[in-house]
């Protein structure tokens, strides 16, 4: 028996739901009961991975869209609430990085990371707040970072688009709170997945990034997706528009 009953029959929306923590997130709903769609651009990967959900809940399903095209985003919001009848909890994790130097950042790669990570994530929240609106009912996550907080290296992108995101969740919860719609953000450090296996390869980045978390490791991609179910759950009730730090004390400095 799980500690999230109540997810049990949820229907969930996870935006990159195809690897990563995003993969984490889902599998950890699909293990409470929920029937879980994912979303992202790699189809392989997105295959696998509802293989896998299936083995705890045999409705889950995948839709390939892209979080740059906001019509495409939209396609995908109307397909998942007709396959699944409605969405209970939106999980905004769909994300990219593209490390430089700002003096090196192009704007190619400032459209991709903003376009990805805040343009994406908010026509994704509005057109699923939409349905939820209708319905007086819902909660959506939205996944920033610890980024949104404090300032890093080669980094201007993405903390712009990770702060503006968690800006956003605000925003939103204030306008949405009297229309029965909760929306929270979880904002982790760095999380050990197979990305951060690679650049966790450069010794001196790996130790940099260890000196400024208090509690000296990184985070579990369980690590995060309890705080998301936490957010979608009973618990959190009487929480609206905050950010759940997982960070392992790197912003309390």
């Amino acid at each position: 028996m799980n500690d999230f009953d109540e997810l049990d029959g949820q229907k969930v929306l996870v935006t990159g739901g195809g690897k990563g923590i995003g993969k984490e997130i889902a599998m950890s709903f699909a293990k409470c009961g929920a029937i879980v769609a994912i979303t992202g651009r790699n189809e392989n990967a997105l295959s696998e991975t509802v293989e896998e959900l299936r083995r705890y809940k045999t409705d889950c399903f995948y839709i390939k869209c892209d979080m740059r095209d906001v019509q495409s985003v939209y396609k995908m919001v109307d397909e998942a609430e007709s396959r699944m009848g409605k969405v209970d909890v939106l999980v905004n994790n769909a994300g990219v990085n593209i490390p430089k130097p700002a003096l090196e950042v192009t704007e190619e790669d400032w459209d991709q990371v903003l376009d990805t990570n805040l343009k994406g994530l908010f026509f994704c929240a509005q057109r699923v707040g939409e349905y939820m609106i209708s319905r007086k009912q819902g909660r959506i996550i939205n996944m920033v970072s610890q980024m949104a907080f404090v300032g890093y290296y080669k980094r201007a992108a993405y903390c712009s688009s990770k702060g503006g995101a968690v800006q956003l969740t605000k925003a939103l919860a204030v306008e949405w709170a009297d229309k029965g719609v909760k929306v929270n953000a979880v904002a982790p450090t760095f999380v050990e997945t197979g990305f951060t296996d690679e650049i966790m390869k450069d010794k001196s980045f790996h130790q940099d990034i260890l000196s400024r978390i208090p509690l000296g490791k990184l985070a579990q991609p369980s690590d995060v997706s309890g705080a998301v179910l936490f957010l979608s759950s009973d618990m959190a009730d009487f929480i609206t528009g905050d950010t759940i730090k997982v960070d392992g004390g790197w912003t309390a400095i």
